[in-house]
């Protein structure tokens, strides 16, 4: 039976105490989270792709009043509430201000520091623990590009490498350098990509040779502070500070889908994409880089669920200061449940970060528990039809013109990088298309303007395994090939002459 959808702009009281009444009946109960006689659930879970750990639906993101922090407003409470409702992802960044230092500060109050009294390594192994780099070059001298971007809140001298040194000295150690033995990250992102120029650099010295003494990509050295090794160089003491290593954007589902398929080393083990009620108004994830993740069993994390704050007052634009951060539980003309609920239920999507801006004592109005509990959804509970009325909710904030970090819709494309060869025989080969509102379902293979093979589409996971059809000698007539997607909208190459 499918869920029905409920779109208040909170979870009413009357919900709210029959689900605590569950959960205090013996339902997946948390001991000792209680607001008089309310107990929460157990967190639901899903798997995180082949890293095999399974994360609550919910995680906690670090911007919001973590990292734009309101003057009364504590960001500690927030990630130590998070703890208490039994949250197991957490995500932050060395481009989110203060927003590491505060996981650190929560973390002590935890016990979470490795070579401290207490140290909780029990509670440390329960918990996944992402930050990000912004920085493409693994070390710092890194020449400035066209259509490449590099930006830090350290050192930039120091690189992607720097970065990860810096999260830890941040959140396990003394702030200044310095962390101790035992202290590592479960996940570090290459942030924010956008274009090809940006996963060129980020691969350099994987694909081809390596040169110590000159500067490389990002993925070499994460690899060396993943497996130990000190291929680079630049890990002499063979120090294992990460656990994975993933990447994150939401700009272009293009260049994320390249960053995936360039991957012949299995090192992507998570993505971070944007996905709102309003991905298909614009080139979209759901139907272009997230399936390719999928195919490769890389765990997906959803954000802008609220599109930064556009789905409700702000103007559509980043958020660079506390009185951007959005403090209430939706609105009444859109409420956040099923903005929550259409992002968990978007196939692919294993977990979701929500930035908190205002917890409060009434569940009835604080973010997190409201979030928390609109998260609780399997992720097949809706069906098509009920997201794409979901979808609908996008227009009441700024005429469905919220994603301002998302390439605008193109629509489907044609097959890309065709190719032809052979004699007696011709070999057709062509890289995937780029999907438009529907997902592509085949491709059609024309002989002098007659469909002559149907291919069917499925996700490229690598440059290397292009489509291909073979075809009988043709004799010169013209070839061409179109994607056609769920809706049968097609779109056609232009003819190509065989050699």
């Amino acid at each position: 039976m499918k869920k029905k959808i409920s779109t208040p702009g909170v979870l009413s009281r009357r919900e709210f105490m029959k689900l605590s009444a569950a959960a205090a009946a013996g339902v997946a109960v948390m001991p000792g989270l209680a607001y008089g006689d309310v107990v929460y659930p157990s967190p639901m879970k899903r798997r995180f792709g082949r890293t095999n750990f399974d994360v609550t639906t919910l995680g906690l993101g670090g911007q919001a009043s973590i990292q734009w922090t309101p003057e009364d407003v504590d960001p500690v409470a927030i990630i130590l509430k998070s703890f208490d409702l039994n949250v197991n992802y957490f995500d932050t960044s060395n481009v989110y201000g203060p927003s590491q230092a505060n996981f650190g500060k929560a973390f002590r109050e935890r016990n979470l520091i490795p070579d401290q009294p207490g140290y909780d390594e029990n509670l440390r192994s329960s918990i996944f623990l992402t930050t990000k780099t912004m920085i493409r070059w693994a070390k710092g001298g890194y020449p400035q590009m066209e259509g490449v971007r590099n930006a830090t809140n350290g050192d930039p001298a120091k690189g992607a490498v720097g970065d990860v040194k810096r999260a830890l000295t941040l959140m396990f150690g003394d702030g200044e350098g310095g962390y101790p033995e035992g202290a590592y990250v479960d996940m570090v992102m290459i942030h924010n990509l956008t274009s090809f120029e940006e996963v060129d650099v980020v691969y350099r010295g994987l694909e081809g040779d390596l040169d110590p003494d000159g500067n490389f990509g990002a993925l070499v050295a994460l690899r060396d502070f993943r497996d130990g090794t000190n291929i680079t160089g630049l890990n002499p003491r063979n120090e294992k500070l990460i656990r994975h290593i993933g990447f994150s954007g939401h700009y272009s589902a293009p260049a994320m889908m390249e960053m995936i398929q360039r991957d012949k080393f299995e090192l992507l083990d998570g993505m971070l994409v944007s996905i709102n009620v309003n991905d298909r108004k614009y080139l979209n994830m759901q139907h272009n880089v997230i399936p390719v993740a999928k195919a490769k069993d890389i765990g997906v994390v959803g954000m802008k669920v609220f599109a930064d704050g556009a789905m409700y007052d702000k103007e559509p634009r980043w958020s660079r200061r506390p009185e951007d951060v959005v403090r209430r539980v939706g609105t009444d003309h859109l409420p956040s449940k099923p903005l929550i609920e259409y992002a968990l239920t978007t196939p692919g999507v294993d977990t979701l970060i929500v930035g908190i801006g205002h917890i409060d004592e009434d569940p009835l109005k604080c973010q997190l528990i409201q979030n928390f509990y609109a998260s609780q959804i399997a992720p097949d509970a809706l069906s098509e039809q009920e997201r794409r009325e979901l979808e609908k909710l996008g227009d009441r904030s700024h005429d469905g013109k919220t994603n301002y970090f998302q390439l605008a819709d193109q629509g489907l494309t044609a097959p890309r990088n065709i190719r032809i060869t052979g004699d007696e025989q011709i070999r057709l080969q062509w890289d995937s298309a780029y999907a438009g509102n529907e997902p592509i379902v085949r491709y059609e293979v024309f002989e002098n303007g007659h469909l002559v093979k149907t291919v069917p589409h499925s996700p490229q996971v690598c440059l290397e395994q292009p489509f291909e059809c073979i075809l009988e000698q043709t004799g010169g007539k013209p070839l061409a090939v179109a994607a056609v997607d769920a809706a049968g909208e097609k779109k056609t190459s232009g003819d190509l002459v065989p050699g």
